[in-house]
Protein backbone atom coordinates (compact mmCIF):
# COMPACT_ATOMS: atom_id res chain seq x y z
CA UNK A 1 0.00 0.00 0.00
CA UNK A 2 1.62 3.24 -1.54
CA UNK A 3 1.22 6.37 1.88
CA UNK A 4 0.65 9.49 -0.16
CA UNK A 5 1.21 12.52 1.66
CA UNK A 6 -0.38 15.87 0.74
CA UNK A 7 1.74 17.58 -0.97
CA UNK A 8 0.86 22.15 -1.22
CA UNK A 9 0.11 21.78 -4.61
CA UNK A 10 -2.36 18.55 -4.40
CA UNK A 11 -4.09 20.75 -0.77
CA UNK A 12 -4.60 23.48 -3.43
CA UNK A 13 -5.86 22.23 -6.06
CA UNK A 14 -8.26 20.06 -3.92
CA UNK A 15 -9.32 23.29 -2.05
CA UNK A 16 -10.28 24.68 -5.50
CA UNK A 17 -12.04 21.78 -7.03
CA UNK A 18 -13.82 21.31 -3.34
CA UNK A 19 -14.98 25.20 -4.13
CA UNK A 20 -15.68 24.63 -7.58
CA UNK A 21 -18.54 22.39 -5.96
CA UNK A 22 -17.05 19.29 -7.31
CA UNK A 23 -18.16 15.85 -5.50
CA UNK A 24 -15.53 13.89 -3.28
CA UNK A 25 -15.50 10.81 -5.38
CA UNK A 26 -15.21 13.29 -8.55
CA UNK A 27 -12.30 15.17 -6.67
CA UNK A 28 -10.67 12.04 -6.20
CA UNK A 29 -10.25 11.33 -9.49
CA UNK A 30 -9.12 14.41 -10.62
CA UNK A 31 -6.36 14.23 -7.86
CA UNK A 32 -5.48 10.31 -8.75
CA UNK A 33 -3.99 7.82 -6.97
CA UNK A 34 -6.32 9.10 -3.71
CA UNK A 35 -9.66 7.76 -2.62
CA UNK A 36 -12.77 9.65 -1.95
CA UNK A 37 -12.67 8.85 2.03
CA UNK A 38 -9.22 10.27 1.85
CA UNK A 39 -10.47 13.45 0.46
CA UNK A 40 -13.58 13.67 2.95
CA UNK A 41 -11.02 13.34 5.50
CA UNK A 42 -8.82 16.37 4.34
CA UNK A 43 -11.68 18.72 3.73
CA UNK A 44 -12.74 17.82 6.99
CA UNK A 45 -9.01 18.64 8.89
CA UNK A 46 -8.75 21.69 6.52
CA UNK A 47 -12.35 22.93 7.92
CA UNK A 48 -13.44 23.25 4.56
CA UNK A 49 -16.81 23.44 5.05
CA UNK A 50 -18.63 26.72 2.82
CA UNK A 51 -18.57 25.13 -0.63
CA UNK A 52 -20.19 26.69 -3.76
CA UNK A 53 -23.31 24.45 -4.62
CA UNK A 54 -23.12 22.20 -8.14
CA UNK A 55 -25.12 23.52 -11.11
CA UNK A 56 -27.38 20.37 -10.95
CA UNK A 57 -27.98 20.39 -7.03
CA UNK A 58 -28.27 24.40 -6.77
CA UNK A 59 -31.73 25.06 -8.27
CA UNK A 60 -34.41 22.53 -6.30
CA UNK A 61 -36.01 20.33 -8.95
CA UNK A 62 -39.81 21.16 -9.61
CA UNK A 63 -42.09 18.73 -7.90
CA UNK A 64 -44.63 17.00 -10.60
CA UNK A 65 -48.42 18.01 -10.20
CA UNK A 66 -50.17 14.95 -8.99
CA UNK A 67 -54.12 15.12 -8.94
CA UNK A 68 -55.63 15.45 -5.91
CA UNK A 69 -56.93 12.11 -3.88
CA UNK A 70 -59.08 12.07 -1.53
CA UNK A 71 -58.06 10.06 1.45
CA UNK A 72 -60.27 8.00 3.15
CA UNK A 73 -59.17 7.06 6.60
CA UNK A 74 -60.75 4.53 7.73
CA UNK A 75 -60.70 3.77 11.75
CA UNK A 76 -59.54 -0.01 13.44
CA UNK A 77 -60.13 -0.75 16.75
CA UNK A 78 -57.16 -0.12 18.83
CA UNK A 79 -55.40 -3.30 19.89
CA UNK A 80 -51.99 -3.97 21.47
CA UNK A 81 -49.64 -6.92 21.19
CA UNK A 82 -50.73 -9.89 19.75
CA UNK A 83 -54.57 -10.79 19.77
CA UNK A 84 -54.34 -14.19 17.88
CA UNK A 85 -54.93 -15.90 21.36
CA UNK A 86 -57.34 -12.78 22.47
CA UNK A 87 -60.92 -13.74 23.48
CA UNK A 88 -63.81 -11.19 23.96
CA UNK A 89 -65.15 -11.27 27.50
CA UNK A 90 -68.41 -9.32 28.19
CA UNK A 91 -68.17 -8.22 31.67
CA UNK A 92 -71.59 -7.82 33.99
CA UNK A 93 -71.67 -4.91 36.11
CA UNK A 94 -71.90 -5.69 39.52
CA UNK A 95 -72.50 -2.81 41.94
CA UNK A 96 -69.95 -1.78 43.84
CA UNK A 97 -69.54 -2.95 47.41
CA UNK A 98 -68.56 -0.56 50.31
CA UNK A 99 -64.94 -1.21 50.58
CA UNK A 100 -62.88 -0.89 53.57
CA UNK A 101 -59.43 -1.92 52.57
CA UNK A 102 -57.97 -5.36 54.35
CA UNK A 103 -61.34 -5.28 56.46
CA UNK A 104 -61.68 -8.58 56.53
CA UNK A 105 -64.47 -10.36 59.33
CA UNK A 106 -62.70 -12.45 61.85
CA UNK A 107 -64.62 -15.86 61.16
CA UNK A 108 -63.61 -15.31 57.12
CA UNK A 109 -60.09 -15.23 57.99
CA UNK A 110 -58.32 -18.05 56.82
CA UNK A 111 -54.51 -19.56 57.46
CA UNK A 112 -52.24 -20.90 54.42
CA UNK A 113 -53.39 -24.43 55.54
CA UNK A 114 -56.92 -23.62 56.07
CA UNK A 115 -57.10 -22.42 52.01
CA UNK A 116 -58.85 -24.76 49.13
CA UNK A 117 -60.19 -23.69 45.59
CA UNK A 118 -63.91 -22.13 47.25
CA UNK A 119 -62.05 -19.63 49.12
CA UNK A 120 -60.28 -16.17 48.19
CA UNK A 121 -56.39 -16.55 48.66
CA UNK A 122 -56.41 -12.85 48.57
CA UNK A 123 -52.87 -12.15 51.55
CA UNK A 124 -52.94 -9.30 54.21
CA UNK A 125 -51.06 -8.45 56.09
CA UNK A 126 -46.83 -8.55 56.33
CA UNK A 127 -45.81 -13.01 55.73
CA UNK A 128 -43.63 -12.93 58.72
CA UNK A 129 -46.49 -11.31 61.05
CA UNK A 130 -48.36 -13.65 63.13
CA UNK A 131 -50.95 -11.09 62.30
CA UNK A 132 -50.82 -12.34 58.41
CA UNK A 133 -53.69 -13.98 56.95
CA UNK A 134 -56.02 -14.98 53.71
CA UNK A 135 -59.33 -13.44 52.83
CA UNK A 136 -61.02 -16.62 52.67
CA UNK A 137 -64.09 -14.97 51.54
CA UNK A 138 -66.07 -17.03 48.76
CA UNK A 139 -64.02 -17.16 45.54
CA UNK A 140 -65.56 -16.64 42.07
CA UNK A 141 -65.58 -19.63 39.60
CA UNK A 142 -62.19 -20.49 38.33
CA UNK A 143 -60.21 -17.59 39.82
CA UNK A 144 -58.53 -17.41 43.12
CA UNK A 145 -60.04 -14.23 44.47
CA UNK A 146 -63.45 -13.27 45.69
CA UNK A 147 -65.43 -10.40 43.97
CA UNK A 148 -63.87 -8.13 45.75
CA UNK A 149 -60.11 -8.80 45.33
CA UNK A 150 -60.55 -9.71 41.44
CA UNK A 151 -61.74 -6.40 40.99
CA UNK A 152 -58.04 -5.28 42.61
CA UNK A 153 -56.28 -7.67 40.77
CA UNK A 154 -57.59 -7.93 37.13
CA UNK A 155 -57.85 -4.29 35.96
CA UNK A 156 -58.06 -3.19 32.13
CA UNK A 157 -54.76 -1.90 31.20
CA UNK A 158 -56.11 1.02 30.85
CA UNK A 159 -57.34 1.55 33.95
CA UNK A 160 -53.72 1.15 35.36
CA UNK A 161 -52.08 3.52 33.05
CA UNK A 162 -55.12 6.24 33.50
CA UNK A 163 -55.02 5.77 37.29
CA UNK A 164 -52.14 5.97 39.80
CA UNK A 165 -52.07 3.17 42.15
CA UNK A 166 -53.34 3.60 45.67
CA UNK A 167 -50.86 3.68 48.43
CA UNK A 168 -51.95 0.42 50.35
CA UNK A 169 -52.12 0.66 53.95
CA UNK A 170 -51.69 -3.05 55.69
Amino acid sequence: MTVLTWSDDRVEQLKKLWEAGLSASQIAAELGNVTRNAVIGKVHRLGLSGRAKSPSSAAPRPRKARPAQHMMRVTRPVARGNTALAQAFEVEVEAEPVTYDNVVPMSQRLSLLELNEATCHWPVGDPSSPDFFFCGGKALSGLPYCAQHSRVAYQPAADRRRAPAKPSTR
